[in-house]
């Protein structure tokens, strides 16, 4: 049988956050992250906003009953798949990302792991 040709499929995770407003400017100072789409309340809260990360996108909504825990994270990691990990790390930390492992190099990547203020772990990296 041959092989099929792969269907175009996107997955775009929705991270839930105390403040969206927030999320979106840390990641806009971290990651360089472009707002495509957002949605605010009657009072002009941000509730909801589609980001892009150069040809990635994904969600951010605010959740009043999410709970940060950086230390320990939640059930799901981000892998962010750059160029030039160390610049993008070394922003993240600036913008507030905290360091739960520093750049290395093993397993094939050049890769670390931080915790943004809002306690989802990226980790940031590119396959040697």
């Amino acid at each position: 049988m041959p092989p099929r040709e792969r269907e175009t499929t996107k997955l775009s995770p929705r991270l839930s956050v105390p403040d969206a407003g927030a999320a979106l400017a840390f990641y806009k100072a971290a990651f360089g992250a472009v707002d495509i789409e957002h949605n605010t309340d009657d009072s002009g809260t941000l509730q909801v906003a589609q980001l892009w990360i150069g040809a990635a996108d994904f969600w951010v909504q605010t959740d009043p009953d999410s709970v940060p825990d950086p230390a320990h994270g939640g059930s799901i990691r981000m892998i962010l798949s750059v160029d030039d990990p160390d610049t993008v790390f070394g922003r993240a930390v600036a913008a507030g990302a905290t360091v739960v492992n520093a750049i290395y190099e093993g397993h094939g990547w050049r890769i670390g792991r931080i915790a943004d203020p809002f306690g989802h772990h990226w980790e940031i990296g590119r396959p040697l």
